[in-house]
């Protein structure tokens, strides 16, 4: 007689870090479309829209960051693919950190770069999003 094991499917992702996840895309989104308000108007406060929604997107993006490297200790974690979630997280925490120093900075001072860095941040964001959703879902087995 033989007897195989079926592994059960994988858990998807908790809601609340879901809504985490995200929630830090749209306010990177929006970091970088103040960027490219401001430069095309150079009217100050769309640098301070766009630092502002950088730092709420650092808050969100942390802590998904935070549950994610939680959720890679446990034994049912860890797979290449979350490891590479969890990576592509701390990578959009990063560059929206040097982004939020760049940001405050002046105005002009911090144009070139943080729109460049606005842009890097919104790709990572968008990608570990994507992977975050596209693998893993939410709720219940996917």
């Amino acid at each position: 007689m033989t007897t195989s094991h079926i592994r059960p499917p994988g858990r998807g992702l908790h809601p609340v870090h879901a809504l985490l996840l995200g929630g830090a895309f749209p306010l990177f989104l929006g970091g970088l479309l103040s960027d490219l308000a401001y430069s095309s108007s150079y009217h100050i406060q769309w640098s301070n829209f766009a630092s502002w929604l950088i730092v709420g997107g650092l808050v969100f993006s942390g802590l998904a960051l935070l549950w994610a490297a939680i959720e890679l200790v446990r034994a049912d974690r860890r797979g290449t693919t979350f490891f590479v979630f969890t990576l592509l997280l701390l990578a959009t925490w990063l560059v929206g950190f040097f982004n939020s120093l760049t940001h405050a900075k002046d105005a002009w001072a911090a144009m070139p770069m943080g729109l460049v860095l606005s842009v890097i941040a919104v790709l990572l964001a968008c990608a570990a999003t994507w992977v975050g959703f596209a693998k893993f879902g939410v709720g219940g087995a996917r």
